[in-house]
């Protein structure tokens, strides 16, 4: 058996991409337009690993996706500087609703409220401002 993706249902292609791919740092590696079912699948993957990939499913005539969407749990990173994306988020406007005050672990969100964990990679960075300070915001 072999892991292959995690789907999530977007309501709009151009937001989601901003937040998955410019944002956090995915990269598109594979886009499937279906005319007949009227959707689009969008496959990401972090830069050098493909063998985890994120599938964003845009339904052409619509999708109820309520305001909850955290009864799917999360998807989670390791990334290499915990501090320097979440600074790149905070100042592209994505809100850090559970900063990395340890030096290890933060909560985001994307714009169809699936909560996104970053976790560094290794050990800890030294705790420091702003974050040390920062409260949490919203659910995580």
């Amino acid at each position: 058996m072999k892991y292959l993706h995690t789907m999530l249902r977007i309501s709009n292609v151009e937001s989601s991409l901003e937040f998955y791919c410019d944002h956090l740092g995915l990269k598109e590696i594979r886009r499937i337009d279906n005319k007949e079912g009227r959707f689009t699948l969008i496959f990401l993957s972090a830069p050098d690993d493909k063998s985890a990939q994120v599938e964003l499913t845009y339904n052409w005539d619509g999708d109820n996706l309520d305001s909850s969407s955290r009864n799917f749990g999360h998807l989670a990173y390791n990334v290499i500087d915990i501090y320097a994306i979440c600074s790149r988020l905070k100042k592209a406007g994505v809100v850090i609703n559970r900063p990395p005050r340890d030096g290890y672990m933060a909560f985001v969100r994307s714009p169809d409220n699936i909560s996104i964990e970053l976790l560094q990679i290794g050990k800890p960075l030294e705790p420091k401002e702003p974050w040390v300070s920062m409260e949490n915001t919203g659910e995580w």
